[in-house]
């Protein structure tokens, strides 16, 4: 009997040793990784202190005068800052990349442990069937004593605790596997959204230095020059508003208030990212708000100062300040009813429509229009759908605009029409030509009603 009770010991020596831990065979080369991960975010750390400090000092620069000098100096910030954050995304790209390359190491790992313990139970049962030709029931049958017939219950127990543990194990190795499969579905997504953000902010540098090279040409680098600029664009202005509040005025287009959706609600998100409508929260002592608002809807102290501009009506949405090249998201999802450039009509003496510049308007389908304008660039076309969050181009100072900012405004469906003011009643000055949104002036509705 002796003979047969030492395999039974013997493969529980066996299983115990060989499934008492799993196998790490990469674990130097993940403690690399994660080491260089950690050295990312250092940097990534110093570059977002560096990235505050330049906020500092272009809210510093928007405090002062409008001048040719400090609209240089705080496009120049603007790149700075922008190419910052450039240094940052890249950082978190290799982060991401180093996440992936420790999670794939860990799967291999837990692969080679799976496979490992597969084998070695596989080999150790098809020893026990070899081995083992006497049943367990004629062992204790024929055992010589009664403590000889407990020590081979007792050992087959052990073995087949072992054996169920060891199962066990293999489960939760397979667990911890699959979750590793998932970080690395979930880091890999990360990835592409840093790489399509690091695609954005690129063109965001491109867009300010493209502005910042307008200018200058513009001015010839002239204070003079450019306060010329400035005033053109209040004379332009101010003959727009006044045709365009004549066409308002004459509109036969009725608004249904119980059309539009309830005040409160909350159906509009913030046309900006996350991140930067926090960054504004923590901007309070600058403009006074939470939300980076400079002008606020209807007869604000500045559209009341300034009737010539406003039409003695009111601001008709409300302007956020944002650098040049800010990625300008959908409020909501919808379609794109339109876009335009007003700045590529001029009148009859030469001078430009400076109106909405460059914009894009959508329709929603609960009754109400978003707006979006002053763009330095557009990303999407008549026609396109759009979910909320998508980005439909870049903020900018086109139109009338002394800085950068968006205007945004949200419009009754009903009372908007597309139009020139020369398809409806032959204007021949100011943006006659000049395509954009116009509404009666009970159409235009306050967009914080709806944020």
């Amino acid at each position: 009997m002796k003979r047969l009770r030492l395999p039974l010991f013997f493969f529980i020596c066996v299983m115990s040793g060989m499934f008492g831990s799993p196998q790490h065979t990469h674990a130097d080369a993940a403690s690399d990784v994660q080491t260089q991960i950690d050295a990312n975010q250092q940097q990534i750390n110093s570059l977002e202190s560096d990235i505050a400090a330049l906020q500092r000092q272009l809210d510093a620069v928007g405090a002062k005068k409008n001048t040719l000098q400090s609209t240089i100096r705080s496009l120049s910030l603007s790149q700075q800052q922008l190419a910052a954050q450039i240094k940052v995304t890249q950082n978190k790209i290799a982060s991401a990349n180093l996440e992936i390359q420790k999670l794939t190491l860990s799967i291999g790992d837990k692969e080679s442990a799976i496979a490992t313990d597969q084998d070695a139970i596989a080999k150790q049962l098809r020893s026990i069937t070899e081995s083992e030709q006497v049943p367990l029931v004629a062992q204790l049958i024929s055992a010589g004593t009664l403590g000889d017939a407990w020590q081979t219950a007792d050992q087959a127990i052990q073995f087949n605790q072992a054996l169920g543990n060891n199962i066990s194990d293999l489960r939760a190795t397979r667990t911890a596997l699959a979750t590793n499969r998932d970080q690395v579905t979930a880091a890999k997504a990360s990835l592409l959204a840093l790489q399509q953000a690091i695609t954005l902010q690129k063109r965001s540098v491109d867009a300010s230095k493209a502005a910042q090279q307008q200018l200058l040409t513009q001015t010839k680098n002239q204070e003079s020059n450019y306060q010329q600029i400035i005033a053109q664009k209040q004379a332009s202005e101010k003959s727009f508003e006044s045709e365009l509040v004549n066409l308002q005025s004459q509109l036969n287009l009725i608004v249904h208030p119980g059309l539009l959706p309830k005040v409160g609600t909350g159906i509009l998100s913030w046309p900006f990212s996350t991140a930067f409508m926090f960054n504004c929260s923590q901007r309070k002592n600058i403009f006074g708000n939470l939300f980076c608002i400079t002008q606020y809807f209807g007869n604000t102290p500045f559209a009341t100062a300034n009737p010539q501009i406003y039409s003695g009506h009111g601001h008709d949405g409300i302007d956020i300040a944002a650098p040049i090249g800010t990625p300008v998201h959908a409020a909501l999802a919808g379609t794109v009813l339109a876009t335009g450039n007003t700045d590529l009509v001029h009148d009859s003496r030469g001078h430009q429509c400076y109106s909405f510049g460059k914009w894009v308007m959508l329709i929603h389908g609960n009754g109400i229009n978003t707006m979006y304008a002053h763009l330095s660039e557009i990303d999407v076309s008549k026609g396109q759908s759009v979910v909320t969050g998508q980005v439909l181009g870049l903020s900018g100072m086109t139109g009338y605009a002394t800085g950068p900012h968006l205007h945004f405004g949200v419009y009754a469906s009903e009372g908007t029409e597309i139009m020139t003011l020369r398809q409806f009643r032959g204007a021949t000055i100011g943006c006659a030509d000049a395509t954009m949104p116009v509404a009666t002036l009970t159409a235009y509705l306050n967009p914080l009603s709806y944020l």
